[in-house]
């Protein structure tokens, strides 16, 4: 892969509160935000510490399920509701399933690579608790083949990566597999009671284990996961710039306060098709390989990862993707603390998915703004210490099962 022709940056980033069950705030009878507010609220805090809208040359909004959650369509029209001054800029959506933030971040880079704009407000979100979850899980089925909804479950990526939790337990044994999805829970919510936005933010309960190894209940839900290795319904928006050299002039920010883009890559595998291996996400793997050849490092330089962790055993097999273990080791490696907010490689450090929430298409802007906050020291509570000798960071935001991935590889602008 080649390296990127012009240095490209990101800055200014900001989450939304990630709302559904968890949070003091929510009540599912009770009036609550909808999509205008979070459009709104991230994309006026990110203008904001840009110098506003008058230094936006593009918009682009990632969003998976507007149309069938909020029956609205046309997004790209609400970025001039954030502010008066994006009147008449140019500003696209994209939808790529769960990975559409993803898609948000590379259609900026893309754009300050073609030099068509200097500073590029990316922007996801969605709203999918106006629905109850089994209308909801329908709709949300739509990242997979629909075609193949006469075969699967009600509940369908649960069911989904049910079947991948099931052949892993098969082929390299269950009780370390659901000790580790156990651990990754746990890891979740305690990351992410170190970040005020995220869902499981106001979690008090004193065992996380105990709630982890929950019985599952295939009568009552699927085969081999139990609820708590869900990521949760979400409602909320996250915001980035996404800015060239002379676009970090422009809005007056020293780079030390940016991320650069280092490296970047976007595979999609064939929608209609059954996974090649049920035990491996083969397209991540591609996709952070390609992601890291560009960037020219290894991943023994990555100082923190934000992955994909739609499910607990999505987080594990996410983990052997990248390359931290071999398939089947990734359970081991989580026993053995590497995740862990002091470990070998911190992971998902508010939260991840599970933790923090999956606002489906704000998910891969927030795991950029997360990272972004950890290379620059503007994490609070949940900072960890990023070292010279591991400087980069990277983010892999998956759409679908394994379908559309999306990584990208960060370090802090210099």
């Amino acid at each position: 892969m080649n390296a990127l022709r012009k240095k490209t940056y990101m800055t200014a980033g900001y989450n939304t509160i990630s709302m559904g069950t968890g949070r003091n705030e929510f009540h599912p009878k009770k009036p609550r935000p909808g999509l205008e507010d979070y459009i709104r609220e991230a994309g006026q805090a990110s203008l904001k510490m840009i110098g506003g809208a008058e230094n936006v040359d593009e918009g682009v909004i990632g969003n998976f399920m507007a149309a069938r959650f909020n029956k609205q369509a046309n997004l790209p029209a609400f970025l001039p509701m954030i502010d008066a001054g994006l009147k008449y800029k140019p500003a696209v959506s994209v939808e790529g399933a769960c990975a559409s933030g993803g898609l948000a971040l590379t259609t900026g880079i893309k754009s300050i690579l073609a030099e068509t704009a200097d500073v590029v407000l990316a922007l996801g979100f969605e709203v999918q608790n106006t629905m109850k979850a089994m209308y909801g899980a329908d709709v949300l089925a739509g990242a997979g083949w629909q075609n193949s909804r006469k075969e699967g479950h009600a509940y369908f990526f649960p069911g989904a990566f049910s079947d991948r939790a099931g052949a892993y337990y098969k082929k390299f044994g269950r009780e370390t597999a659901r000790k580790a999805m156990a651990k990754w829970y746990c890891n979740a919510i305690e990351n992410a009671r170190l970040c005020e936005t995220a869902q499981e933010f106001h979690n008090t309960n004193k065992d996380l284990e105990g709630t982890a190894n929950t019985p599952v209940n295939p009568r009552g839900f699927v085969d081999h996961l139990n609820v708590f290795d869900c990521s949760k319904v979400s409602d909320g928006a996250s915001a980035i710039a996404i800015v060239s050299e002379e676009g970090l002039r422009k809005i007056g920010l020293d780079v030390k306060d940016a991320v650069e883009i280092v490296g970047f890559a976007h595979a999609v595998a064939d929608i209609t098709q059954k996974p090649e291996n049920m035990t491996s996400l083969s397209t991540m793997k591609v996709a952070a390989e390609k992601a890291m050849a560009m960037a020219g490092i290894t991943i023994d330089q990555l100082g923190t990862v934000e992955v994909h962790d739609c499910f607990s055993i999505a987080g594990i097999m996410a983990l052997e993707a990248i390359g931290f273990a071999e398939e089947g080791k990734g359970s081991e490696f989580v026993l053995a603390g590497h995740t862990a907010r002091c470990g070998k490689i911190p992971v998902n450090t508010t939260g991840g998915l599970i933790g923090w929430g999956h606002p489906t298409g704000a998910t891969g802007v927030h795991q950029a703004v997360t990272i972004w906050e950890q290379l620059t020291g503007k994490a609070g509570k949940a900072q960890i210490e990023i070292t010279k000798e591991k400087p980069y960071a990277m983010s892999v935001n998956m759409g679908g099962d394994d379908k559309s991935l999306v990584a990208i590889v960060y370090k802090r602008g210099e």
